[in-house]
């Protein structure tokens, strides 16, 4: 049975009347700090995770050191969204654990009317599609982009039945339920997706490391400037103002930056990052490998092999190993050209560089690949609650006063 469906006989022809939040809610109250007798768990800006919508850290605070923004005491069963930076969807509700504490003045605290809306019914409204189209069309701010608590209010979402509170609040009840359950089946299967793409890095990371190990005098070892030939002396660096746009990637320390009309390159190449916090923060590949016509700025060091196996295993050796005897600069890490030509680096038979290559490419397609594997997994898991969820929240609009019997 479809979410529509399901809905229509649900509610079976029933009045639904759109009201705002501020109708549905209750008034709520700052801390008086000058009153304030005891500690209170501070729950700012960060508290709240994006991905689980649940508070994970909070700071203590008291009279003489809470912060001016720690004012807005919440209860069990609030819902609070954050109205600075709206868009990461920061928003929770409350639970027993919390209840009492003070809240940030950048979180809008939704009290529930409980006789005519359920918390958890304003919950799932703040996390559907309708209500994040109307914080973009009603934030303001570029740098700061935030939303006004009155704004928040005046959205609007639906109450089924409301002439009978009790009827009302059992169809909110049984939509809740639903999507708590699709909530909770997502969760879990993110969390068993995510941690077996944990596994399968640790194992990835285990097999390179196993693979990559020489012993010294178990193979020769030639520096990076013997095995490569350097390219660097062709890179053009050119800025913003003056590329023509295109469809040839232009590329800095990490990657792509940029698409532009002309090539320098096209050829198979390694880059290899220059400078950047990247260098040592390692949060992307220092070296990666590109094809066919390219651009690069001056920014990532250019080098050139013989063959695919070669440069494929210079560049897994690269990437698992620590460059820092050889990064130059606290403030700006930098890895010269002569620091990246005196890297040492294994070099075994070219049947041994293709074997170690073939086996770490399979690895790298099942760990790495964002449109293959279970990072797609994890984000169509996603894409598919919201979907349904959407489709479950998919009421008549304020113009229809009731659903039409199929």
């Amino acid at each position: 049975m479809s979410g529509m469906s399901f809905l229509e006989k649900l509610l079976d022809g029933v009045v639904v009347e759109w009201k705002s939040l501020g109708e549905l809610t209750l008034p709520t109250s700052n801390i008086r700090w000058r009153e304030a007798e005891r500690t209170y768990r501070y729950i700012d800006l960060t508290s709240v995770n994006i991905e689980t919508k649940s508070i994970v850290e909070t700071s203590e605070v008291q009279a003489s050191n809470a912060p001016s923004r720690a004012q807005k005491l919440v209860e069990k069963c609030d819902v609070i969204f954050a109205t600075t930076r709206p868009a990461q969807q920061r928003y929770c509700l409350i639970d027993d654990e919390y209840s009492g504490e003070v809240a940030s003045t950048g979180y809008c605290v939704l009290r529930a009317k409980r006789e005519e809306v359920l918390p958890k019914w304003i919950l799932h409204w703040i996390a559907s599609r309708d209500f994040k189209v109307y914080v973009e069309e009603n934030q303001s701010g570029s740098a700061y982009p935030a939303i006004s608590d009155t704004k928040v209010k005046d959205f609007k979402i639906p109450i089924p039945c409301p002439d009978n509170p009790k009827k009302s609040l059992e169809i909110q009840a049984e939509i809740v339920r639903i999507l708590d359950a699709f909530t909770e089946l997502t969760a879990e299967l993110t969390a068993e997706l995510t941690a077996e793409l944990t596994a399968r890095k640790k194992q990835y990371n285990h097999y390179r490391d196993q693979l990559l190990s020489f012993e010294e005098g178990e193979v020769e070892w030639k520096t990076l400037g013997d095995i490569a030939e350097n390219l660097d002396s062709m890179r053009k660096p050119i800025t913003s103002g003056l590329r023509e746009s295109g469809d040839i990637p232009y590329y800095g320390a990490s990657g792509v930056v940029d698409y532009v009309k002309d090539y320098i390159f096209d050829c198979d190449l390694l880059l290899v990052s220059e400078d950047g916090a990247n260098l040592l923060a390692r949060n992307t590949p220092i070296a990666f490998s590109i094809s066919g016509k390219s651009w690069v700025n001056n920014h990532a060091h250019v080098l050139k092999f013989k063959t695919y196996a070669e440069r494929r295993y210079v560049e897994y050796y690269l990437n698992s190993i620590d460059l820092t005897p050889y990064i130059s600069g606290a403030a700006q890490p930098k890895l010269n050209k002569k620091s990246l030509e005196s890297i040492r680096i294994p070099n075994p038979s070219p049947e041994d560089k293709k074997r170690i290559v073939a086996i770490l490419d399979q690895f790298d397609a099942l760990t790495h690949s964002l449109t293959e594997g279970l990072p797609r997994e994890i984000e169509l898991r996603q894409k598919q609650y919201a979907y349904y969820r959407d489709l479950l929240l998919s009421f008549p609009k304020p113009e229809q006063k009731e659903f039409a019997h199929a």
